[in-house]
């Protein structure tokens, strides 16, 4: 468990005037708020949700 890849989510764009779709997808993560970051588990599911809102985050190594 210990030996898991970690990544920091941030959200630098809000979700004003974006379909549904991603704001839900932005809440699912955890975020919410512009500057608000969360550390998450690397994997192929949050790379999917991060890769349909890539634009409104920024994801770094944790």
């Amino acid at each position: 468990m210990s030996g898991e890849k970690k990544i920091r989510i941030t959200q630098i764009r809000s979700t004003i005037e974006r379909p549904e779709r991603q704001k839900r997808t932005i809440e699912a993560l955890g975020l919410g708020r512009i500057r608000k970051s969360v550390v998450k588990t690397d994997t192929p599911q949050i790379r999917g949700m991060i890769a349909k809102v890539q634009h409104l985050v920024r994801v770094e190594e944790a």
